[in-house]
């Protein structure tokens, strides 16, 4: 080795898959210097040599050739004489060359092993519950390694572990993965039914959560959620991100420019709302429950009683399972259950709302069935300051020209037209939004909430809840935002909080 500074001082064992250059046995790793500690242009150069040779050969630092680096432990320094020589001064160049050395322990720089290679010294680790098409999909968040999946289908559980791959450890039963020590954040993809029970049992095992909308099947559960992440001290995120990100469906544009123009005063004040076809949001009312299902044998893969969990019995039949669920009361709440808390909860971040709830609901639809959900033509709520969320579910009552948003003072269209003119040179001149913390991962490592966290997602999703039972019910219902119950209506609040299947409860 050249230059008056290098040093040849470290040794270790790591561990990498056998998609690299070295095997899937434990290898001896020696990194050197290959120049001066002050040239930042030439990297660490990691030497491997494997437990049944000892002749030294380079690691290829690409991805591809070197593997995902699995572990890496018992690094000390070499006692040589060039070590003993070396001085504080000589070890705080050696920090500055890019080693991490803290109480005799050497991590491997990432720009050794490639470019935009993560750790996993440096990632959080996850566990999903719930491998089906959502739960894939959290598997490809960035920034977070799987260790962990839990789904009571065993199909579903066999294909994402194949899929996965790395060793991830598979479970039937979420409170066997959430008791893991090597979890960090519980991702929850079941159906809604299950989003309670599994939130709490995270929270209680100190998880941080990452979970599918609705938050919460009821409001009840709702209220225990929030309470056991306030109470454990976790991180809540809730998997719907239009407030903070993203085309918000046919407004054809993020939620920050609706935000500015509604805090700005130009529309004035109260605010109506129409969520329809016409002003871009789709009610996918293809999510409607069958009623005349015969009951089928359980596939052997499936735990059905698992899956049922806190639901009432019912007998099994494929349309109520997996995808299909969406359509039964028991388990959602049909095109409102899916695709609510997507379309309601930017409309309660940009109306200043995230902190209250609607005094009035009022529903215009056919008699729901007591298990299958069906279609509505028009849900209206109304908060005490006048604003009022139009659902427009069958679009019969508005024109192509309906606005989004209208108010005293103007109007907002679908793709961010609007009646006002001048109206992004008005809103260059207006303030921004308050900031958020929108990336997750920043959240958990720095104990900051999340842009869209337990409390707000709360709200948004009760805005979803109480729809939902004024549907069951058939009739308005007036709802008091402080006690979150409604008033003077015992069958209602009856379903705010209704009992679950033995041995399941909160």
């Amino acid at each position: 080795m050249a230059g008056k500074n290098s040093i040849n001082a470290w040794y270790g064992k790591v561990q990498v898959k056998p998609t690299g250059l070295v095997s899937n046995t434990p290898v001896t790793v020696k990194v050197e210097f290959s120049g001066s500690a002050t040239d930042k242009s030439t990297p660490l150069l990691p030497m491997a040599s494997s437990a049944t040779s000892n002749e030294r050969q380079p690691v290829d630092p690409s991805p591809d050739r070197f593997g995902n680096l699995e572990t890496l432990v018992d690094i000390h320094p070499i006692k040589d004489n060039h070590m003993e020589r070396s001085s504080l001064k000589g070890r705080r160049r050696f920090i500055r060359q890019g080693a991490a050395v803290a109480a005799g322990f050497f991590i491997v720089p990432r720009h050794v092993i490639g470019k935009g290679y993560i750790p996993p010294s440096d990632q959080l680790t996850k566990g999903i519950i719930g491998t089906g098409g959502m739960g894939m999909g959290h598997v490809k968040y960035a920034g977070t390694r799987v260790v962990a999946i839990c789904d009571v289908d065993s199909s579903h559980l066999q294909a994402a572990a194949q899929k996965i791959g790395g060793g991830v450890k598979s479970f039937h039963d979420h409170r066997e993965l959430i008791a893991l020590p090597e979890v960090d954040i519980v991702h929850i993809a079941t159906p809604p039914h299950w989003h309670g029970i599994m939130a709490i049992d995270a929270a209680r095992a100190g998880k941080d959560i990452w979970c599918e909308k609705p938050m919460t099947r009821t409001i009840g559960e709702g209220r225990r959620v929030v309470e056991a992440v306030k109470q454990y001290g976790r991180m809540f995120r809730l998997n719907t991100w239009f407030r903070f990100e993203e085309e918000f469906y046919g407004m054809k544009t993020t939620v920050k420019p609706i935000k500015k123009l509604v805090q700005s005063g130009l529309l004035g004040w109260p605010l109506t709302i129409t969520v329809s076809k016409h002003t871009g949001f789709d009610w996918k009312f293809y999510w409607v429950g069958k009623t005349d299902l015969v009951p089928q044998l359980v596939p052997a893969t499936l735990d059905y009683d698992r899956w049922l969990g806190p639901a009432p019995f019912k007998p099994y039949h494929p349309h109520r399972v997996h995808v299909n669920f969406r359509g039964y009361w028991d388990y959602d709440g049909g095109g409102l259950g899916d695709m609510g808390q997507h379309y309601l909860d930017p409309i309660q971040y940009f109306l200043g709302k995230d902190d209250t709830s609607p005094v009035l609901v009022e529903v215009e639809a056919e008699q729901q069935h007591p298990d299958a959900c069906r279609t509505f033509r028009k849900i209206t709520y109304t908060y005490a300051d006048g604003c009022r969320i139009i659902l427009d579910g069958e679009a019969a009552e508005t024109a192509e020209e309906v606005p989004y948003i209208q108010g005293p003072k103007g109007k907002l269209y679908k793709k961010f037209r609007s009646s006002i003119p001048d109206l992004e040179a008005k809103l260059a001149q207006m303030p921004e939004p308050e900031p958020q913390v929108t990336d997750f991962l920043q959240s958990v490592k720095e104990r900051r909430p999340f842009a869209l966290n337990e409390t707000n997602g709360f709200r948004s999703c009760t805005l979803v809840n109480i729809g939902k039972i004024a549907l069951q019910l058939g009739r308005s219902l007036r709802f008091d935002p402080a006690t979150l119950t409604f008033i003077d209506d015992d069958e209602a609040n009856r379903l705010i909080d209704p009992p679950m299947r033995a041995p399941w409860a909160l």
